[in-house]
């Protein structure tokens, strides 16, 4: 590569590749033996390939193809956008919608609406946060639950009723996955790590087995399929043997962190807080959340993943779950993740960097979910979603989508972090922005800059990120991404 700046705000380099490796960087201008072929980029920006570190990969591919609910306002005009659509449908045929937001709506979900809407046939919505489905009564019946009150399902009976009804064939599914990651990398993500609800060791080995995939992979194991793990030898890291192709780079699957869940979420009302969300007693059972494991639980399955070197990463979401989740990593002594860590007490922030356990967020749920926050985390959102006192308390961030939860592109991720808002409203708690430097490490899985010896996991970009204003930053025209030195996508 020559004529490139390294890194945001860097100097014009010259770097050579090697092996999937950066083999040498020099400053531009020397003589080109020993340093061809090469390519001119003509004075763009180099910086390390961009990660996203928390992702449910099929169905991130499958909601590009569902009836969008996005923005909708009420549950009355989701039963609309369900009338519209289900015209276009084949008899019979099932209608899976995704994104509703019901944490603000006026009226509540129920299968009368979609039965109104939809008649006989099964409909299926699946809430922008995954935490909850709503089904009309066709659906219900499908799933043997034609008892059900509401047809809103939450948690575990949610994963149970999407899985069940709406999973594309196993083919298609890949297809859909593959035109996914390709959309990633021309957005310059050169690495995911899977949290889809599946066995993802085996399904991406079944993938890059077939075709080539243009990104790493962390697959994420979740607790029934953790013994098949330990059998195989599988630590977290650990390169999973994938059969070779010759079409790419191999070695780009690994196994990922143990998944385990400790709450549920804001838009459900069911993360685990220390005071009770407004509007229920007291003495309801759930007024404070959902606590979907016993501490006790939690350090059983921590210990187990940890004696085989399988890190864990701990979904804790409100205040009352970060601290359990904390809490159990102090007990059995181990490194890993919490995931999301949205709502945390001003005594659990300096926790993260002394117990060595990094933090995946999601910068876009904290402009997404701000209103919502607002009306069920009143008078605590100064200690939610924030970033700036991990970062300054010494945490290690990586950044993620949670995509289909909010859109997988780093940029966008990123500019939220940095802006604390999307819309034409001033920023949301803007003292827990943070700075493009320290937002584009924390997309990097750390990495700050391109330096010799690094993986060649690199992204090539037309605009300096440190002189972007917001627009530019969310847009960002990227010219190449690349990985183990091989372009996944170059610009015309």
């Amino acid at each position: 590569m020559r004529r490139v700046r390294l890194g945001a705000g860097g100097p014009l380099c010259d770097v050579r590749l090697e092996g999937g490796r950066v083999h040498g960087i020099r400053s531009h201008g020397g003589p080109l033996r020993g340093w061809e072929p090469s390519v001119d980029l003509d004075g763009r920006t180099l910086l390390p390939g961009l990660w996203d570190a928390h992702v449910h990969a099929v169905q991130w591919a499958a909601a590009r193809r569902r009836l969008d609910l996005a923005g909708l306002p009420s549950a009355r005009a989701a039963a609309d956008a369900v009338r519209g659509h289900a015209a276009g449908l084949e008899p019979g045929a099932l209608l899976v919608g995704y994104g509703f937001r019901d944490g603000l709506w006026p009226d509540a979900p129920h299968r009368d609406l979609l039965d109104a809407a939809a008649g006989a046939r099964p409909v299926l919505l699946v809430s922008a946060d995954l935490h909850a489905v709503w089904l009309n009564s066709a659906a219900l019946a499908l799933l043997g639950r034609t008892d059900h009150a509401t047809g809103l399902l939450r948690e575990t009976e949610a994963l149970a009723a999407t899985e069940r009804l709406a999973t594309a064939d196993t083919a298609t599914s890949d297809e859909w996955v593959a035109q996914a990651c390709a959309a990633a990398a021309r957005r310059g993500v050169t690495g995911i790590i899977d949290f889809e609800y599946a066995d993802n060791v085996t399904d991406w080995t079944r993938r890059m087995a077939a075709a080539y995939v243009p990104l790493r992979v962390a697959a994420a194991v979740y607790p029934e399929y953790l013994d098949a793990a330990v059998a195989r030898g599988l630590a977290t890291g650990s390169p999973v043997p994938v059969a070779a192709r010759g079409d790419g780079p191999g070695g780009l699957l690994e196994a990922g962190p143990l998944k385990l869940f400790t709450d549920g979420s804001l838009n459900t009302r069911t993360a685990l807080c220390h005071e009770p969300y407004p509007g229920l007693p007291g003495d309801d059972p759930e007024a404070h959340g959902i606590a979907l494991l016993t501490p006790e639980e939690l350090r059983a399955l921590m210990r187990r993943a940890a004696e085989h070197g399988v890190e864990p990463a701990v979904h804790a979401i409100g205040d009352r779950a970060n601290g359990i989740a904390l809490d159990a990593f102090a007990a059995v002594g181990c490194r890993g993740r919490v995931e999301h860590g949205q709502l945390l007490r001003p005594e659990d922030v300096p926790r993260f960097a002394a117990l060595g356990v990094t933090v995946g967020v999601q910068p876009s749920h904290a402009v997404d979910d701000r209103d919502v926050a607002d009306r069920h985390w009143r008078g605590r959102t100064h200690r939610a979603f924030a970033y700036a006192d991990l970062l300054a308390a010494g945490a290690r961030l990586e950044f993620g989508s949670d995509a289909p939860v909010a859109a997988l592109d780093p940029w966008v991720t990123l500019a939220n972090a940095v802006a604390r808002t999307d819309d034409d409203r001033p920023p949301w708690h803007p003292e827990q922005r943070l700075s493009v430097a320290d937002a584009l490490t924390a997309s990097a899985r750390g990495r700050a800059t391109v330096a010799t010896g690094d993986r060649a996991d690199l992204v090539v970009v037309d605009v300096d990120p440190l002189t972007a204003d917001d627009a530019t930053l969310r847009a960002m025209p990227v010219h190449g991404t690349m990985v183990a030195g091989e372009w996944t996508h170059l610009a015309d």
